[in-house]
């Protein structure tokens, strides 16, 4: 089995560039104000996910590790 990932969107720093939709379609919509979601908060860690957290323009996505909250992206310092 393998690793859970907790996925969040800052919506007051998202700017609606799709850039996240584009790379995971699966993973993560717009609504309709133009603000990105994850489809779902937990999800099966997965390297479109982590392309669309590194792509995001404005850095507005998160991951953590689910259960454990260790950061995966962005990493620490």
């Amino acid at each position: 089995m393998g690793d859970r990932w907790h996925i969040e969107v800052d919506r007051s720093v998202c700017i609606g560039s799709a850039q996240c939709v584009h790379q995971a379609s699966g993973a993560f919509r717009l609504d309709s104000a133009r603000q990105s979601h994850p489809v779902a908060p937990d999800a099966d860690a997965g390297e479109q996910i982590l392309q669309a957290a590194e792509n995001c323009p404005v850095e507005a996505i998160a991951i953590t590790l689910a259960g454990s909250g260790e950061p995966v992206f962005p990493p620490e310092e």
